[in-house]
């Protein structure tokens, strides 16, 4: 049997409950209605969320930090604190992860090893500095911190990982940890520069353009180590697919990717991981990451080919074997036909009794656009996934309005996002949205006078059933197919009527 899904949403109702610009929250491993809040420049905050339709604001206090990192913390465009994540036994050993980028310049303690290194054919003299930083003065770090539950002193406990980054952009950042295996993900971009010129995402011996997964629980002694040609601190899970070749980074788990921001696990399907990735000149897209997959950068750019710059105008889509294509995505000049610009921001499966007609919806947004997208696993199971633009609206309620910093709102009204950060989860499953004028939640579709017919079944979340394995990869290529013949058809149209 398949999971029951609502019916189409007619819109989210949003309420706004804080002014500030976050890029992560993640909930209280306790199952309060506490969660942890960070923002770029490295500070961390532990917060109370009200109830919902209370018109009660956010409580953090923003003076009595839960950890501040922003001595250690470069703070940049892209850079910056980009993850946070807790060990799923966090109540009773206190172990918590930060990811972040630091400035060997700056900071003494900024150093490893560079992802631009003679295994992979690549010479940092050789390149040039990017936005007046040198090659490899920026790293990629994940650090592993202790609390006792009530505070944390800003030492870490170990560094878990450090690589030297070529360029300023493209590093992912985000770390989660599995919820069935208990391994820490980390998801990394291709480096930066146009089209990835150096292919790193393509070489199994960078770990740029990568997923990774890392035991961060059985740590080789420092001798052991010392066999191990790792970037930090961790081992290797048995399990993953280039474990076993020495000629591979054993600790790859998905590969060809460009800039994955912000992924997660369907908490009701934990084999359902998705990961939205940011795309170059044309496309933004959604990926079902399976173990070993390849994602095609930076030979596909979402469903098509993509040319390198310096590659012939022929395709160089045969140099790589059975590439797993998106299950979504959307052209840049649907978002913004007079520049172009897009950049996608993954979220979660909507799994919340808040509003059933959201539910089993993978949500997801745009950076630029401040726009919400649903997307429908039709049928369930498959991987083929339809998406709808989904209308927004501010409670008349909301705490703060949607469209002012310090006044209650006072009637329904499209909310004034700016730049959609990035998406957070309660310990409810509700649904927030990080943007850069606040911190929105997603509310009952009623306070905006937006029908739901099952909202009155406030206490009945659709049936659960067993977690199903997700769909292969062919199901999502017959998508594909069927997705480029529609493309070339309409292309076929338009040249006739400019005819």
């Amino acid at each position: 049997m398949s999971k029951v899904t609502g019916p189409s949403p007619s819109g989210i109702c949003l309420e706004k409950l804080a002014n500030g610009s976050y890029l992560n929250l993640a909930p209280h491993p306790d199952g309060s209605n506490r969660v942890f809040l960070s923002d770029q420049a490295g500070k961390m905050f532990l917060a109370t969320i009200p109830a919902e339709g209370s018109r009660e604001l956010l409580t953090i206090d923003e003076s009595n930090l839960f950890l501040d990192l922003t001595k250690e913390v470069h703070f940049d465009a892209e850079l910056g604190l980009l993850g946070i994540a807790f060990h799923p036994e966090f109540l009773k050993n206190g172990r918590f992860f930060v990811s972040f980028n630091c400035d060997k310049v700056m900071w003494p303690e900024c150093s490893g090893r560079c992802a631009c290194n003679s295994d992979v054919d690549c010479d940092p003299a050789k390149l040039d500095s990017d936005n007046g930083a040198k090659p490899c003065q920026y790293h990629s770090v994940i650090s592993e911190f202790f609390t006792n539950g009530t505070y944390v002193k800003p030492v870490e406990v170990r560094r878990i990982f450090t690589m030297g980054l070529p360029f300023t952009s493209h590093h992912g950042g985000q770390i989660l940890f599995g919820p069935k295996d208990g391994y820490l993900y980390f998801m990394m971009g291709d480096g930066g520069r146009k089209g990835d010129p150096h292919n790193f995402s393509q070489n199994k011996k960078s770990l740029l353009g990568k997923i990774m997964r890392l035991d961060v629980d059985n740590v080789p002694d420092a001798k052991a180590m010392s066999g191990f040609q790792l970037w930090g601190n961790y081992s290797i899970p048995k399990d993953n697919p280039y474990s076993q070749d020495k000629n591979l980074l054993p600790e790859i788990w998905a590969m060809g990717v460009r800039n994955p921001w912000r992924c997660s696990f369907d908490s009701e399907r934990p084999s359902y991981f998705l990961c939205a990735d940011v795309g170059e000149d044309k496309y933004e897209e959604v990926d079902m990451i399976t173990k070993g997959g390849n994602y095609g950068w930076h030979y596909y750019e979402g469903p098509l080919p993509f040319n390198p710059p310096g590659s012939s105008k022929t395709s160089n889509s045969t140099k790589i074997e059975n590439p797993i294509f998106p299950v979504l995505w959307y052209n840049h000049y649907d978002i913004n036909q007079k520049e172009g610009s897009a950049s996608i921001t993954g979220g979660y499966f909507y799994r919340s009794s808040t509003d059933p007609c959201l539910y089993g919806t993978y949500l997801y947004a745009d950076l630029y656009a401040g726009v919400i997208w649903g997307g429908a696993e039709t049928p369930v199971g498959s991987g083929n996934f339809t998406s709808s633009l989904i209308p927004l609206q501010c409670a008349s309620d909301s705490p703060i309005s949607c469209s002012s910093e310090t006044e209650p709102s006072s009637s329904s009204s499209s909310p004034l996002l700016g730049f959609v950060f990035s998406f957070g989860q309660d310990n409810n499953k509700d649904i927030y949205l990080l943007a850069s004028t606040g911190l929105y939640r997603i509310v009952r579709p009623s306070r905006c006078s937006f029908h739901c017919p099952l909202e009155t079944i406030k206490s009945v979340a659709p049936s659960q059933q067993p977690d199903r394995s997700p769909p292969s990869p062919s199901s999502s290529k017959q998508l594909y197919n069927i997705s480029i013949l529609v493309i070339y058809i309409l292309a076929w149209c338009s040249l006739l009527v400019v005819r």
